[in-house]
């Protein structure tokens, strides 16, 4: 299989799953639990994705370097309302700091 062939392979499967999810039918959507769920998974969704981009190295190895020491930095900022901004910018500046230092 070539990359194009995946690439149009991986479309084709995210439009079917989309245009599926469009004929579930209401009912199945309106309890109470399912709407909890369905309006925390990006939440779930989001931080697997942070956490992936954070700790992975190549060939899927556990790696501890500025980023991760950047995401600490930016969940504190967090966690002590700063704005999101902000947030951004400090995580930045810690990461960058530390890839300066030659911790990379």
């Amino acid at each position: 299989m070539t990359l194009w062939t995946a690439v149009l392979a991986a479309c084709a499967l995210a439009f079917l799953t989309k245009w599926l999810g469009h004929l579930v039918p209401a009912a199945w959507l309106s309890g109470v639990r399912t709407r909890r769920m369905t309006s925390l998974l990006p939440v779930a969704l989001l931080a697997a994705l942070v956490v992936v981009q954070t700790l992975a190295g190549p060939a899927g190895t556990l790696v501890v370097d500025a980023r991760l020491v950047a995401v600490a930095v930016a969940v504190v900022a967090l966690v002590l309302r700063a704005p999101f901004i902000l947030v951004v910018v400090l995580g930045a500046l810690v990461a960058a700091g530390l890839r300066a230092l030659g911790w990379s």
